[in-house]
């Protein structure tokens, strides 16, 4: 059996999404004859923590960590903020927060650490990694991004051992969607730029988890058009196993499940919700994650607080129970190459879904393929899918198409012909 090594960031009991599509590739791989190991950080303090994630990884998987430099532990000093003190994502972030140590906090972010916060893992992860390297035969490495700053020890690694490597891009990197509101330095750009362009150079193959960022990629750097792959975020159908559908009777709640930031509000939307209460329908609406401070002062500007209620974080398998439990369930994407990874959870639970998102025509189209759901502007109220929601019916073998297992085959198919 071949061997691949994961570089990532994020892993269990790290509860942080973008770890879910690597945790499930190590998964199922060894089925289409490769054998993963791990690398990643001694201790994520950023997020939240699942210790059940752990349960899901084959203890024949080893798992390499290494330590990093945080400078959120700095953030907390320099904001007032205790030192066990649960950073949120949204609130990081957040253009509500006019505070002068917070908007001090985000230029150094934007600006002094390239390609991310977590470029203090860098050296550690590279002597960590080639310790690993110089006893073991890989065939491949696969880095994890966000980080970006994995794609670096990943391109690092590569080139040392002359291992060919398989960057896979969760999000984008140089322009990604976080950083639409905040002012980065042409100097600060340039060099991600040329990180950014440097790791697909010398990558053996490039994998997008949606199509329109791989479109956009190769419009950027057409020298990928030829190496590069997309394979969607999925589901798990064992995760779905225990999960059954109940019916609320009267009472209809809509479900949003993950982080959810200030640019992602949908004020017209909440408004619709509101006038849908007042003229008699039974509505609530359900969190589950962080939610960022400017939607929280939209909901409560719109008279919704006693009909909201803010879940925080909840371990995987009983956010899968809510969402099974929702009537409807709520994805906001965050740009036109932003295919939630939610949407395919939500896509198995087989409940009508509202989405938004602007000029997002591939989640449009997976929704309208699978007769899943509708897909609105934020500008716009959803009010029409409040009319059609009942008529929903999920076609589930079309659903089918996104099981991990089948991703995992199709990410085999890529390392065989490396």
């Amino acid at each position: 059996m071949k061997k691949v090594l994961f570089i990532t960031y994020y892993w269990p009991p790290s509860v942080k999404a973008s770890l879910h599509w690597p945790l499930k590739m190590i998964k199922f791989l060894p089925e289409f004859g490769w054998q993963p190991s791990v690398l990643t950080v001694e201790e994520d303090t950023f997020s939240s923590k699942d210790d059940s994630l752990l349960n899901g990884i084959d203890k024949s998987v080893e798992v390499i960590k290494a330590n990093s430099f945080e400078p959120f532990n700095i953030y907390k000093k320099f904001t007032g903020r205790k030192k066990d003190e649960q950073l949120v994502a949204s609130e990081t972030i957040s253009t509500v927060n006019k505070s002068i140590t917070h908007r001090i906090s985000i230029w150094i972010r934007m600006n002094l650490f390239i390609p991310d916060a977590r470029v203090g893992w860098y050296y550690p992860s590279v002597k960590k990694g080639s310790g690993y390297l110089d006893k073991g035969n890989i065939n491949a490495i696969i880095s994890i991004g966000p980080p970006h700053s994995s794609h670096l020890t990943g391109m690092k690694l590569s080139k040392k051992f002359s291992i060919p490597h398989i960057p896979v891009f969760i999000d984008p990197w140089v322009d990604i969607v976080y950083y639409k509101n905040f002012k980065r330095s042409k100097l600060t750009v340039a060099l991600d730029n040329y990180l950014e362009k440097r790791v697909l150079h010398t990558s053996k193959s490039a994998i997008f988890v949606t199509k329109t960022m791989r479109d956009d990629y190769i419009k950027k750097y057409p020298f990928i058009k030829n190496k590069s792959h997309v394979l969607y975020w999925g589901y798990d159908e064992e995760d779905f196993k225990n999960i059954t559908s109940n019916n609320q009777g009267d009472e209809k709640s809509i479900v949003h499940a993950g982080n959810i930031f200030d640019f992602q509000n949908t004020p017209e939307f909440w408004k619709q919700v509101k006038a849908e209460i007042n003229n008699g329908r039974k509505l609530k609406i359900k969190f589950i994650g962080t939610v960022s401070p400017g939607i929280r002062q939209t909901i409560e500007k719109t008279g919704l607080n006693s009909y909201t209620e803010f879940l925080g974080f909840l371990p995987y398998d009983k956010m899968l129970e809510k969402l099974g439990n929702a009537s409807y369930l709520l994805v906001c994407a965050t740009e036109p190459r932003h295919v939630p990874g939610k949407v395919f959870e939500y896509l198995r639970t087989a409940k009508p879904i509202i989405a938004f998102g602007n000029d997002n025509e591939e989640v449009k189209c997976i929704l309208e393929k699978t007769n899943s759901g509708m897909m609105f502007r934020y500008s716009q109220n959803g009010k029409e899918f409040f009319e059609k929601a009942d008529s929903f019916t999920t076609d589930r073998s079309k659903v089918k198409a996104f099981e991990r297992r089948n991703i995992a085959k199709g990410l085999a198919e890529i390392l065989n012909k490396t």
